[in-house]
């Protein structure tokens, strides 16, 4: 899959955008339309920088519960912009940004980030992926990465942010020819690209400091709760399936190689199952052979996903999961479809989550 990871519900626009964008890996023609729809799930001033909830961690800090999932947690304080600034995008274009007073991310995850640096009052729309509470009264602008370019410019942003799986292109180039400055950011695949995409996001709104701050306390929680792995008594890390599921589209993925999930699981001290069985690409169909080939100890979910099959119960209907160690022993975790891939400044919520479900006394059944 692309590395974006803004994951959003399939809807009935997902298929057109992905249509119009080339997929790195190709699956089989069967496959070609579940693909398109783990591609658009996640992986977003009316949501302003409300303050952190009582108890929320502070300094290096610990993670938070997935009760405080849905908050960011802000810098203290909001920086001033210093602009203009010309930036390089990922798309080889080099884009002046002038001023960051209307701000428009186009992936939750890129919401998350401008957020965080405690430029939220800045921010004009969102994503429908960027379901954090600062957020949520935004206007949404994008849905599934299918960019309406009339709602962005009727907001007169001052900048746009989107990533290399932002479209379609037709809606990009629109909002370019209108002059307004857009800035293409390189995906995130795993945690060594948390802290380069906060660097690229505060430079490019012209709040470096800020970024420098906030890439050091990501990086530090994260290092903190990476910590927290027992060891192995026995030698042997657990094995961890990355399923992606969609009961009401009938979509029903096993993750490989690029799902985007691996650098988590394996900061978490487990091994990938899909990765490890020989999966080399994003998705592949879930069959009974590739799920006794992986055989998990225990499987990963996003909690809609997990819920649009009916619950643990629904889960193991699906043919193979049951007789897999993780089917038997009913173990499963879970993590907010909003938050699991979006690699950035609540990543060490994220990993404490994943961590603390997949050691938890009793195994992690649902």
């Amino acid at each position: 899959m692309r590395n974006s990871q803004d994951f959003a519900p399939p809807g009935p626009d997902a298929a057109t955008a992905a249509r119009r964008r080339p997929v790195r890996h190709r699956a089989a023609a069967a496959l070609t339309a579940a693909v398109a729809f783990a591609l658009v799930l996640t992986g977003c001033g009316g949501g302003g920088d409300a303050a952190p909830k009582s108890g929320s961690a502070s300094g290096s800090g610990s993670a938070k519960s997935s009760a405080d999932a849905d908050r960011v947690e802000p810098l203290a304080g909001t920086p001033a912009p210093e602009l203009p600034v010309t930036v390089e995008s990922a798309d080889g274009r080099k884009v002046t940004i002038d001023s960051a007073d209307r701000i428009v991310p186009l992936t939750g995850s890129l919401s998350e980030i401008v957020f965080t640096l405690g430029l939220g009052r800045q921010v004009v729309a969102r994503d429908i992926t960027a379901t954090f509470e600062q957020a949520e009264e935004l206007p949404v602008v994008t849905r599934a990465h299918d960019v309406s370019a009339e709602s962005v410019l009727s907001l007169k942003p001052t900048i746009v942010l989107a990533d290399t799986t932002t479209g379609p292109s037709e809606a990009i180039d629109q909002i370019r020819d209108a002059g307004i400055p857009l800035l293409v950011v390189e995906p995130a695949g795993g945690l060594d690209d948390v802290g380069r995409r906060i660097d690229t996001v505060a430079e490019a709104l012209g709040v470096p400091s800020a970024g420098t701050e906030l890439k050091e306390r990501t990086e530090r929680r994260i290092a903190d709760v990476r910590k927290s792995v027992p060891d192995h008594a026995d030698g042997e890390k657990p094995r961890v399936a990355f399923l992606y599921l969609r009961g009401s589209a009938s979509v029903y993925l096993l993750g490989g190689a690029e799902s985007g999930a691996g650098s988590l699981l394996e900061a978490a001290g487990a091994v990938d199952a899909g990765k490890e069985s020989g999966l080399d690409k994003d998705f592949t169909a879930i069959t009974s052979e590739a799920l006794a080939k992986a055989a998990p100890d225990a499987i990963l979910l996003m909690t809609k996903g997990l819920a649009s099959v009916g619950g643990m119960d629904g889960l193991v209907k699906i043919p193979g999961i049951a007789e897999t160690p993780a089917g038997m022993d009913r173990r499963v975790v879970t993590v907010d479809d909003g938050v699991l891939l979006n690699y950035g400044p609540r990543t060490d919520r994220v990993l404490a989550e994943i961590i603390g479900q997949l050691y938890a006394k009793g195994g992690t059944g649902r």
